[in-house]
């Protein structure tokens, strides 16, 4: 492991689905928030926007389906469908393995598209946020997720530069954001690490 980790100072994990298993949590929200708000629910394209804010989303189902959403309610849901169904957090464990091996060793970051509220308490619940040099979530950028900001901006607070960060992150837009970014990424794909070549 520390090996695959050698040539990089910093690890930059994004949160839900990459170290913490929320995803189905998320998805099984936004099912609840379709049928409440009456637009179809595709799971697939949602587990796709890991790592996009709920705000966000919320305008991208809009524009999907031509509807004219009130976006802000429709997060608004969202955000409470998810505290109502959601069990507690769990830690993905190959990738806490990750965070275990370079503790220490590595400057240690977490960004997300999560509000920070959000993240703070998660993180925080599963022992993390103490261990961390820095936390980027969507409440601190101008561009979420698919654009290179968050993770830009967790390189820039620890001092790294960004082609010297691997970044951890479970969806094809995350991994977008890490390389527009100038950073080699490592997709977690159902809790397995798909390291790059």
């Amino acid at each position: 492991m520390l090996s695959k980790l050698q040539r990089y100072d910093a690890i930059i994990f994004d949160m839900d689905g990459t170290l913490i298993d929320s995803m189905p949590s998320h998805l099984d929200a936004w099912k609840k928030t379709s049928e409440i708000h009456g637009f179809p629910y595709d799971r697939q394209w949602h587990h796709s926007l890991g790592g996009v804010s709920t705000e966000r989303t919320a305008e991208m189902i809009s524009d999907r389906y031509n509807l004219a959403l009130d976006t802000n309610k429709v997060a608004e849901t969202k955000r409470q469908s998810l505290e109502d169904i959601f069990q507690g957090p769990v830690l993905i464990e190959e990738t806490y393995q990750v965070l275990l091996a370079a503790e220490g060793k590595k400057k240690l970051a977490v960004g997300t598209g999560a509000l920070r509220g959000d993240a703070l308490a998660l993180l925080n619940e599963v022992g993390v946020l103490d261990r961390l040099d820095t936390l980027v979530t969507v409440t601190d950028v101008n561009n979420g997720k698919p654009h290179p900001e968050t993770f830009l901006k967790a390189a820039e607070q620890m001092g790294i530069e960004p082609k010297r960060c691997l970044v951890f992150e479970d969806t094809e837009l995350g991994r977008q954001a890490a390389t527009s970014a100038g950073m080699d990424c490592v997709l977690v794909v159902n809790g397995q690490l798909q390291w790059p070549q």
